[in-house]
């Protein structure tokens, strides 16, 4: 072994080799570059088509929009990852979303700036098209990353790294909505697509001289098809209760998409705008801190375990921090809430990574990627209607005020808080059977007994 390959302490754990370490460490701090400016712009054009046009039509619709073509192009960018060398496929994801970044800056400079202030005018539509494509490109690399950590890191080691992973995810997100702000408050949209052009610019720049250590390309056949979707489903298939973890988080989706949809409303009707915007930028930082204690901790000898036990903290916050109308508990649940998130997702890439076979990581976790977010959009679509036709109605003139209303309180507030405890209930239930299943079984089982996947 060479000088260049001894193993060093690693600042997940143990011990790596040192070319592994530095290429994820290297790969890791050019993902966090890439996925803050893809946010950046993403968070920058709701605010500027809202400001523009105020319109909430037109948000919700390209909110609704990016979550479809994501879970629609899951499948397709999976079989990218696996038919490509992982540095290939991310330089395809960002030399994509350069392209389309290049092109909507060339469309907001070539027409009058009055044309983005109406929903009517396509430019409006077309200049949202070339956004999305662009932040929708760079799930290319969200889909290698996971497969590039069963690559360069021990198994052992694993469930940290995707704590990392999850770190800069939470960075990225909690980050990016306070910069477009920023940018939109004291420059314009040119400046922001400009900023982003030249960040990605970097970015590919970066990767194109960083060296990850990587054999040929695996393939399960001579002639590898495009999009193997049945290929897929067999692989996941052959590893007993894995297509229940991945609908079991699909549920989960489903659930916290409530959350999602309504919290701003429910926030908002405690507090002013500035009170919760600035509340929800320190919130977030619970994505940071469960990265690093993942990092730190790891996710146990029975990450199963770990995810449902998890999920009952969850579901059980859910139903009791809006049991009365305070902001203090709020803000203690959701702080609760956005820590255990993380959780999920490094238990599900650290169990693939070590059950699946890494030339059809990329496929599977494609394939988990659009099941997974097919939730979101639905939830979104639904829960609105729900909410405003039936739970605050009750919670205002209906039934419930009666019922109710003397001890949990009564308003529009109330009226999505009593959706927030349904959905936590219904979350805790399930989860409570999910644990007792056989399915759970099998996959704790498989997982305990396999041998683990190196690159």
């Amino acid at each position: 072994m060479s000088n260049h390959d001894k193993t060093l302490a690693s600042p997940l754990g143990n011990s790596y080799t040192a070319r592994s370490m530095r290429a994820f460490l290297l790969v890791i701090s050019n993902t966090l570059v890439v996925s803050v400016t893809n946010f950046f712009v993403w968070f920058a054009l709701i605010f500027w088509l809202y400001l523009e046009t105020q319109s909430v039509l037109t948000t919700s619709i390209i909110g609704g929009a990016f979550m479809v073509i994501s879970s629609l192009a899951g499948f397709w960018l999976g079989s990218i990852v696996d038919h490509h060398k992982k540095k290939s496929a991310m330089l395809i994801s960002s030399f994509s979303t350069l392209l389309f970044f290049s092109a909507a800056l060339l469309l907001l400079v070539s027409v009058p700036e009055e044309s983005f202030t109406s929903i009517g005018n396509p430019v409006v539509w077309l200049m949202a098209l070339l956004i999305l494509f662009g932040v929708t490109s760079g799930n290319i690399r969200m889909i290698a990353l996971p497969t590039l950590v069963t690559m360069l890191i021990p198994e052992g080691e694993r469930d940290k790294a995707n704590g990392v992973t999850g770190m800069v995810m939470g960075i990225s997100s909690s980050g990016a909505g306070i910069f477009s702000g920023l940018a939109l408050g004291y420059s314009s949209m040119y400046w922001v697509m400009v900023s982003a052009i030249i960040l990605t610019v970097i970015a590919i720049i970066h990767l194109l001289f960083l060296s990850i250590p990587e054999k040929a390309i695996v393939h399960t056949q001579d002639k590898p098809k495009k999009v193997d979707v049945k290929g897929t489903i067999k692989a996941i298939r052959g590893v007993p209760g894995l297509f229940s973890l991945i609908f079991f988080t699909t549920f989960n989706n489903f659930l916290g998409g409530v959350f999602m949809a309504l919290m701003d409303a429910y926030g908002l009707s405690l507090v002013s705008v500035q009170v919760w915007g600035t509340l929800w930028g320190f919130l977030s930082m619970g994505f940071i801190l469960s990265g690093l204690y993942i990092a730190k901790k790891g996710l146990g000898q029975q990450p199963l375990r770990t995810l449902f036990t998890i999920n009952i903290v969850t579901w059980s916050t859910c139903m009791f921090f809006v049991i009365q109308p305070s902001i203090v508990l709020l803000s203690i649940g959701t702080l609760v809430w956005v820590f255990c998130m993380p959780f999920i997702e490094a238990t599900e890439h650290t169990i693939v990574q070590k059950v699946v076979p890494l030339e059809r990581q990329g496929r599977v976790f494609g394939f988990a990627q659009s099941v997974e977010m097919s939730a979101s959009p639905i939830t979104a679509f639904l829960i609105g209607p729900i909410a405003q036709f039936i739970f605050i109605p009750f919670m205002t003139t209906g039934a419930g005020v009666e019922l109710i209303g003397g001890w949990f309180g009564v308003g529009m507030g109330r009226g999505i808080a009593l959706v927030f405890m349904i959905a936590g209930a219904i979350g805790l239930m399930v989860t409570l059977l999910a644990r007792q299943s056989n399915a759970y079984k099998l996959l704790s089982s498989m997982y305990v007994k396999a041998e683990p996947v190196n690159a």
